[in-house]
């Protein structure tokens, strides 16, 4: 297999990148990195510089990894600044240093991406000496793959990687059939708290409007969602545009109205049986809206669409009452320094059994009965 490395998507062909198995996840899709690309959301101003490994046999399209060289730990949600410091602190340059992983974006996918007929093991093997190769002839201190899929853990153990545990707040649908039951399956105390909070939308006289597919248009993108931003810059506006020219079909929009203004919004994204919540803005003060527009309205959308998954973002323990329950998260580190690799693997190791407690102290905690 010959690798090549890509600084722009665009150079491989969309039909050829649909091809790998991973890349049916929405912030995975040809269209989506290159909206990146092209709206200079990522590149050398964000420190996100892409380098976009692909393996190919004879004119096939075999695997790929969206790789990024970056200069800082900015929009990654894996937090290094630690490792960083350390680093400097040694007179050791951490940065440049590689990352897999989609810019901005804290959701869990494949990362390894490899065409359903070809060998898997053989692929991803040869993806990740590929990858270690090419940090080495960049210079850089290390090699991450963030939010990978448990599903990948056994091939990074295999090849040395050290494997770091996070966390974060999911929903999952039970077979509801209705957001009645799902009320139903909760404590006393918190479906009376997410009933006095839905109501609270009544009574500001709050509209919701949900839109998906051909229904979303342009106004909605440029002329109202991104007003919302606190500072909406050029590249992200041009984003936007693109995702909605190419896009449509993965996106789901929750809108609030008040008098025909639309004053809030989520910007959502839905593959099959997930859903992901993304981005979300108000340009006023009102009671409870950003639980109905980011949690209630897409949990009741998941119910309705049958959809068994519904991550809203990173962080968050407010989310617990409101359904969510704590998911372990997974990421595969290379440290090429053999003593910051030691002390950086007794770290984790350490962390693993603090996140594991961190998690069971959640347990009494749950807003199920």
């Amino acid at each position: 297999m010959q690798s090549k490395f890509e600084s722009k998507i665009e150079a491989i062909s969309p039909k050829q990148w649909s091809t790998l198995k991973g890349t049916e996840f929405p912030f995975s899709e040809h269209n989506y990195l290159n909206a990146l690309e092209e709206s200079n959301c990522v590149g050398e101003e964000s420190g996100w510089l892409p380098c976009h490994l692909t393996l190919w046999e004879k004119k096939q399209l075999q695997g790929a990894v969206c790789l990024y060289e970056k200069y800082n730990g900015y929009g990654e949600y894996i937090f290094d600044w630690g490792w960083a410091n350390a680093y400097e602190k040694y007179g050791l340059n951490y940065y440049p240093k590689l990352v897999s992983a989609i810019p901005f974006t804290p959701a869990t996918g494949l990362k390894l991406l490899v065409h359903p007929e070809a060998d898997t093991s053989n692929v991803r093997k040869k993806l990740l000496e590929e990858a270690l190769l090419c940090m080495r002839s960049k210079n850089c201190s290390s090699l991450h793959f963030l939010f990978i899929t448990e599903e990948e853990l056994p091939v990074f153990e295999s090849m040395g990687f050290l494997i770091r545990h996070s966390f974060q707040f999911h929903w999952k649908n039970n077979f509801y059939k209705d957001f009645d039951e799902f009320l139903g399956n909760l404590k006393r105390k918190r479906r009376k708290e997410i009933i006095r909070e839905r109501r609270q939308i009544q009574q500001q006289m709050i509209k919701v409007e949900v839109l998906e597919g051909e229904a979303i248009l342009v106004e909605h993108i440029k002329g109202f969602l991104l007003q919302f931003m606190k500072k909406v810059e050029i590249a992200l506006s041009g984003f936007f545009s693109r995702i909605h020219q190419t896009m449509c079909n993965k996106m789901v929009l929750f809108l609030a109205y008040v008098d025909g203004d639309c004053v809030a919004g989520t910007i959502n994204f839905k593959n099959g049986k997930c859903l992901y919540g993304r981005y979300w803005g108000c340009k006023g003060n009102f009671r409870s809206l950003h639980f109905e527009l980011c949690y209630y309205q897409p949990i009741e959308y998941a119910i309705r669409k049958g959809i068994s998954l519904f991550e809203a973002g990173a962080q968050g323990e407010h989310k617990i009452q409101r359904g969510f329950l704590p998911e372990l998260t997974y990421s595969a580190h290379w440290l090429e320094h053999p003593g910051f690799r030691s002390s950086i693997s007794k770290f984790l190791e350490e962390e693993k059994a603090a996140i594991d407690q961190g998690i069971e102290e959640f347990t009494p905690h749950s807003p199920y009965r």
